[in-house]
Parts: structure tokens; sequence; C-alpha cells
């Protein structure tokens, strides 16, 4: 997204400025004025010198402005009207948009007319990036670099030309171009807390500039500090949603969301919430006084403290949740054979999910508690040598210690024996057996 960083309203900016400085109008021909103070007053060459220059300052169409303009270097390499031509020069190729060529010129007015030269410095600053392509040389940094700093230093004092008016009009947009280039040249050069102090001067001009707010996420991202992430992942997504004037073209929010989605659920360890990091992005140009987003790996610890202290307070259900997960995973059965079977466990609780027979039963299908209130799927049968008494009613709770004897994985069973001794909360009875009244004797024949 690099050479996406100086949009087209930057050099109509420019060409406006311009347009107010304009070329201070050149003596007419012939026209008979005192000389200046300590020198001669500059000659047109001939009439056709004046002719061509009288034609290229009345030609609003800049291609053919320049092509006048060469067709005068051509005709007349040396000339009183040499610092009025570099600035045509100049002021031409800003318009057309053609970087190297304002540059080269700018810096010829810089060294050879006005150190200070708004239009030159503004032509270096606005066409650095440009000039830089991919791998920027220490050069192209190191030029835009000085006039941005030149160009803010002389932001007091308005260029001969413009009014006072038209200048603070014009001053912010300059400061934000100055800044958002400082902050630039600084990213290439991986000074990224100098790039950050840049970048959020130009937002404090301009809070809604899609592309300066991507830039300021990827410096603050490059830190790689996790307690500056979730800011800078404020700022992509800020970038990615933010679709009003200064917002970056729809494929550039497209990328910028696509980034920021992967680098969120990196972060967090899950896209939950990612839809509240977008809705308060879009909302406004800053992280809102509450924004926080929690880091994966302190997610994690809490997790894990949150189920030690789970664990202690309900170590039969933790039992049996470390067994559920050591019996569904691809080494259960290794782990069943090696760590379970025919050895009796610690006490189990658990819910009946049915009995066999429903009265003086021999087996109860067990719902074991793992802490996830399920009370209803049976994973544990309980066998018995002996009948147990009558019969309870289903959802009763039972604690028991048995020795598995085999397992299932799919869906989970395990299979337990099961002393009646260690079987606990088992009301059931059997019914008391009925009592007949003793027969009657009957009478003897001798009565």
């Amino acid at each position: 997204m690099r050479g996406l960083l100086f949009q087209p309203s930057k050099l109509l900016l420019a060409i406006a400025i311009i347009g107010m400085i304009g070329v201070l109008p050149a003596r007419m021909f012939g026209q008979a004025e005192a000389p200046a103070a300590g020198g001669a007053q500059p000659q047109w060459k001939d009439r056709a010198e004046y002719d061509l220059y009288d034609a290229i300052s009345k030609d609003t169409n800049m291609k053919t402005r320049l092509e006048k303009l060469q067709q005068w270097e051509m005709k007349y390499p040396q000339t009183d009207y040499a610092k009025q031509r570099r600035l045509l020069l100049l002021t031409t190729y800003v318009a057309l948009g053609m970087p190297k060529e304002a540059t080269e010129a700018a810096k010829q007015v810089l060294a050879m007319d006005d150190p200070k030269n708004f239009v030159a410095l503004y032509a270096i600053v606005s066409s650095t990036t440009a000039l830089a392509g991919a791998n920027p040389s220490p050069e192209v940094l190191d030029q835009g670099e000085k006039a941005a700093n030149t160009l803010l230093a002389s932001m007091d004092t308005p260029p001969a030309g413009v009014t006072e008016a038209q200048w603070n009009a014009q001053k912010p947009q300059l400061q934000d171009l100055a800044h958002t280039t400082l902050g630039w040249i600084a990213m290439q050069r991986k000074n990224w807390a100098g790039a950050q102090a840049e970048f959020l001067k130009s937002l404090q001009i301009n809070p809604n500039d899609g592309q300066v707010d991507y830039f300021l996420a990827t410096c603050i991202y490059s830190e790689k500090d996790p307690a500056k992430i979730p800011t800078a992942l404020f700022y992509f997504a800020r970038a990615a949603t933010y679709d009003g004037q200064g917002a970056l073209n729809p494929a550039a929010r497209q990328q910028a969301m696509g980034f920021v989605q992967k680098a969120y659920k990196s972060f967090h360890g899950s896209d939950a919430d990612f839809n509240k990091l977008t809705a308060a992005a879009k909302a406004g140009p800053t992280p809102p006084a509450d924004f926080a987003i929690k880091n994966a790996v302190d997610i994690a610890k809490a997790d894990i403290a949150n189920e030690e202290e789970w664990a202690k307070a309900h170590p039969q259900e933790a039992l049996w949740k470390n067994i559920k997960m050591a019996l569904m995973g691809a080494d259960g059965t290794n782990y069943f054979s090696s760590s379970m079977k025919d050895a009796q466990l610690p006490t189990l609780k658990g819910k009946i999910v049915s009995l066999d027979p429903e009265t003086k039963p021999k087996t109860i299908l067990l719902a074991i508690d793992d802490g996830s209130g399920n009370s209803t799927t049976a994973d544990a049968t309980l066998k018995f040598d002996m009948p147990l008494a009558g019969k309870v009613d289903p959802g009763t709770e039972l604690t028991f210690e048995g020795v598995p004897e085999s397992f299932t994985a799919s869906p989970l069973m395990v299979v337990f024996n099961v002393d009646k001794d260690n079987l606990h909360g088992w009301t059931g009875k059997n019914a008391a057996p009925v009592r007949r009244a003793p027969a009657k004797k009957k009478a003897s024949a001798s009565n």
C-alpha cells in the first residue's frame, strides 16, 4: 500500500496553491524600466524570445505548455529570465504529475534561486513516495525529510503572491502532508516510534485519513509489543471500515480488512467480539477510553488458573473430565490399558439414566458428572454381582468406587465392576414379605 500514500486531492492542493502564486510577469519586450539596484535590468534576447514566453504564460494546457518551455530552453539556453523559466518548469511538472522531473527542477530552484521556495519544497515533499519506489534510496529519503522540515519551519509566513487568508486556509493541509511524509520516511527507516509521532500529528490535523490510519497501525504492529497490539488492530480496522472523504479505495479497504481479521484472531485466539472492534473503529477516529482486546496468551493463562481453582473445588468432576479427554483422544486405548483397566478408581459422581432390570437391578447406566451439566447421556455402566435392593428413580445422584473392565470411545462408555459396598446414595428397598395368618386346627372326631 506504499504507493497509495498521497491521494489525487493532494495534487489538486498543489495546483491550487501554485495558481495563487503564479509567476511574476516579466517585463514586456521593449519596455523601458529603471535598472534594479546593484545590477542591470534583465532583457529579452529578441522579440522571438518574448513572444515565446508570452505564449507560455497564456497556455493553460500543461502538456503544450511544457513543449513550449522545452523550446525556450533549446533556443535560448542562456537567458536573463532563467529564474522565471525554472519556476515555470517546476509548476508545469507538478501540474502534470511528473515527480522525477518536478524534483529535479525543485532542487535547481532551491539551489540557485531561493532555498525556502514554497513550490519547490512542496514539489519535493509530494514527490518523495513516488520517487522512493519499493526500495527507497537514502538520498530520496534525506531530501524528502529536509524539504518537509523546511516547509514546516516556514509555515508562519505566506509565500509571495499568497494572501494571509489564502495561506491560513491551506496551511493545515500542508502541515498534514509534511507530517505524513516525515512519518512515511521514518517508517522506511524502521524508526517506528518516530513514524508514530508524525502520523499522530497528521491525524490530529485530519482525523479521517485511511492511509495514515493504516501506516500508523503498521508501525505500532511492527514493534511486536503485545501491550500495543490492540491499538494497532484498532487503526487497521479504522483503515478497513472508514468510507468517508479521505478513505482508502474499496480494494485497499478489503485488503486491510483481510489483514486485521487474521491479526485479530492470532492475537485474541478466536473471532469472538471482532464485530465490536470494527464497530468501534467505524464510529470514531481514535480508540474509545475503555477500548481493550484480550491476548490469547492471557486468556489461556486465566483459563488455566480458573480450571485449577475449579478442579480444587470439584475434584470428582475434574477427575472424570480428564479421564474422558484421555479416553477420547488418539491414544485412548493405551491410556485405558495402562492406567485404568482393573484398577479401582477414586470416587466418581453421576446421575442414574436407567436400571436393568428396573427393579432389583444388576446394571446401572450412569451419566457421570464432568462439570458440563450433562445429566442425561450415559457414559458409564455399573455392573454388580448381586442385585441391588428395590429401585430408585432416574436422575438420582450416586457416588461409587469402581474397577474399569472395558470401554468404547465413540460414543464413550466405560464399564465398571462395582461392589455393593462401594455404591453410595442407593435408597432402594425390597418390599417386606407378606405375612399370612396361621391355619385353624380341625375339630377332633370325638367332638
